[in-house]
């Protein structure tokens, strides 16, 4: 058990309970920030790349400041990795504004051990909800890593209030847009399709790989064709997609059963082939790479 977590924090590693930010962080008041979460597995990052390049254009168009190069928040990650003596973790990095009235932004990085998750998400498949809440395509928030998320937090307690595992979010015009945490796809005819990111939806990292997996499948997937109420009750099957959770099958959204109840072959497919993808690039960290 990590007992005494080491953060990087603007420069620095210190003790987690040691690490502080201003009481005036434009992060802690305002929730002005941008993240990504990246999985760790044997010691390596999972597309560490496409992870920090999102994350650089978030600050970007939030207009945060960063002042370390990719290269550099590459090295500082797999740094903070050695620091805990993690290999299989979640890793977060943070960036806001920092306080009011400065020039100097906040840069946190943190690892936990990611532990085992749940196997029945896999071979059962999981249950969701569909949240009451509305993805607004006129909110800057949506569509972008960002600190705002309390109201997906609230979703997804109700979620597990409820006994379900997840919370599917429609547009106010009734369009599938993603999950509290997840990336949502449907099978229909054989044919995978997701909501296309101007839904709005997160360019989910893990999106993008099952997107390019369907490709080398030979499995025939859509990502830019709206998808409505109707396709999620006309599904043959369902899956979400993240950093962490990987790709988990959906067998239930509430009272209504996705295809026979249980995960799809072509669910299974790319499960598989996801599953091929990770243990071939992450089988074991090159150290060269975090210079």
């Amino acid at each position: 058990m990590m007992t005494d977590p080491m953060v990087y924090l603007n420069g620095s590693f210190v003790p987690a309970e040691m690490a502080t930010i201003s009481v005036f962080d434009a992060g802690f008041l305002h929730g002005a920030s941008t993240f990504t979460t990246m999985l760790a597995r044997n010691g390596k990052v999972f597309r560490m790349d496409r992870h920090l390049r999102r994350l650089l254009d978030t600050a970007a168009m939030l207009e945060i400041r960063c002042d370390a190069t990719a290269e550099q928040l590459t090295a500082a990650v797999y740094s903070v990795l050695k620091a805990n003596s993690l290999e299989l973790a979640r890793l977060r990095v943070t960036l806001t504004p920092g306080p009011k009235d400065s020039d100097q932004p906040t840069l946190l990085i943190t690892a936990e051990p990611l532990g085992e998750l749940p196997p029945k998400w896999y071979t059962d498949g999981v249950t969701v909800t569909v949240s009451k809440l509305k993805q607004l395509s006129g909110d800057p928030t949506y569509g972008y890593k960002t600190g705002c998320y309390l109201p997906r937090v609230l979703a997804r307690r109700e979620a597990l209030a409820s006994g379900a595992d997840e919370a599917l979010w429609y547009t106010a015009d009734d369009r599938l847009a993603e999950a509290c945490f997840c990336n949502v796809f449907l099978v229909m005819g054989g044919k995978v399709c997701t909501p296309p990111l101007d839904t709005p939806v997160l360019g989910g990292v893990v999106r993008q790989v099952v997107i390019e997996l369907c490709s080398q499948l030979d499995i025939s997937c859509d990502d830019e064709s709206p998808l409505t109420a109707e396709d999620v009750r006309a599904a043959d099957e369902m899956f979400l997609s993240s950093s962490c959770s990987g790709v988990r099958p959906v067998v239930r959204v509430e009272q209504h059963k996705v295809g026979d109840g249980k995960p799809g072959p072509v669910t299974r497919r790319v499960m598989g082939a996801y599953e091929k993808l990770l243990a071939c690039e992450c089988s074991a960290y090159n150290a060269s790479e975090g210079a």
